[in-house]
């Protein structure tokens, strides 16, 4: 399963980027994270869609400084494979 997440809320400049990643890591998930212009952190992930689901789960909940109001989350189809998670900084 591939899905595009844009988390709303306090969520730069809190570690929200470093936190997903090791979350993803943690799952052992593909994909990416970044901070936008409008305030929204953006991110890829790919994987099994059991561990997606905890991996959400720890997303609405972030790190101690943020403050996640909602998150959008749209399904998206695998056109290349991602390896790896990565933080983006554009």
């Amino acid at each position: 399963m591939r899905l595009r997440i844009y988390v709303y809320g306090i969520v730069q400049g809190v570690g929200f980027r470093a936190y997903a990643k090791r979350i993803a890591d943690s799952y052992g998930l593909n994909g990416w994270v970044r901070n936008l212009p409008d305030g929204r952190v953006e991110i890829l992930v790919e994987g099994d869609d059991e561990l997606i689901g905890y991996f959400l789960k720890d997303i609405l909940k972030g790190p101690p400084a943020a403050r996640v109001d909602k998150i959008e989350v749209i399904k998206e189809q695998s056109d290349e494979p991602l390896y790896g998670f990565d933080i983006r900084y554009s």
